[in-house]
């Protein structure tokens, strides 16, 4: 089991900062549903008729890939799904809010590709909420960048928007230029792992500025969807590359399994 270092001083004070800026905000702009505007209690919650249509993920997951396992009762001790237990994704551990599909794909593809940059705000919240057990021992937020031309056509990139939000809610800083893409990638939906896996060798760098920083750190990876999570390791390829202690992953929505299974 990973020892919990104690947070430092600085921490602290960024949490009572985020607290007081969330409060502020609240107070300016009325709490609404994102999904129906509905109002709600605070900033970030879903309304009561829209929750049935997420599929949050709740317990019991793999230790791993935090995909929810269909198993009552787990034996003491962390657990794996089978497709972990076989082949450990290279990253620690990841987390999401809700598996993808249904309202969640709705809202996380409105931030994606429809200029709705203000939901970055409540999704980033209820990612906090999800990630908190990873957000406790991080150093670091690293969004999964864009490359440069689909940066310029999209005008900004969900998951840095994302670690903002994020950083904000843990107190945790956000380094939204530390990693680079170094080549446009085809899209990744329609390809199998494997080729997914080909396509992005030697895709992501670390920004020469960042890599004394990065080394050592704890940092969790910030992105809007993980899929089959090649993406998410090609990533901590580079991270690990620059001297990272440990990488983890947290994601708004994550494609659901095939089946859940207990390892």
């Amino acid at each position: 089991m990973r020892a919990t270092a104690p947070s430092p001083p600085w921490r602290a004070l960024a949490r009572s900062g985020a607290h007081i800026a969330r409060l502020a905000i609240d107070a300016l702009i009325p709490p609404s549903c994102p999904v129906c505007g509905s109002p709600v209690a605070a900033q970030g919650l879903i309304c009561p008729a829209c929750f049935p249509l997420f599929r949050p993920i709740v317990p019991p997951l793999c230790n791993a890939c935090g995909l929810p396992l269909a198993v009552a009762e787990l034996p003491s001790g962390p657990v794996l799904c089978p497709s972990c237990a076989s082949r450990r994704p290279l990253f620690g551990r990841a987390r999401a809010v809700w598996l993808y599909g249904g309202a969640a794909k709705d809202l996380v593809l409105r931030l994606k590709y429809a200029d709705r940059e203000d939901l970055a705000l409540p999704i980033g919240r209820l990612m906090a909420r999800a990630g908190e057990e990873l957000l406790r021992e991080a150093d670091l937020l690293i969004p999964v960048p864009l490359h440069l031309r689909r940066l310029v056509a999209r005008r900004y990139n969900q998951a840095a928007l994302l670690a903002h939000v994020i950083a904000r809610a843990s107190g945790v800083p956000a380094a939204v230029d530390a990693l680079r893409r170094t080549r446009a990638t085809p899209p990744l939906a329609d390809l199998s792992r494997e080729e997914r896996e080909a396509s992005l060798i030697d895709a992501f760098v670390v920004a020469p500025r960042w890599r004394a920083r990065i080394a050592g750190r704890r940092v969790v990876l910030i992105d809007d969807v993980l899929t089959s999570g090649a993406t998410a390791e090609a990533c901590t390829d580079a991270l690990f590359s620059a001297g990272a202690a440990s990488v983890d992953v947290l994601a708004a929505a994550r494609t659901p399994p095939p089946r859940a299974t207990l390892a």
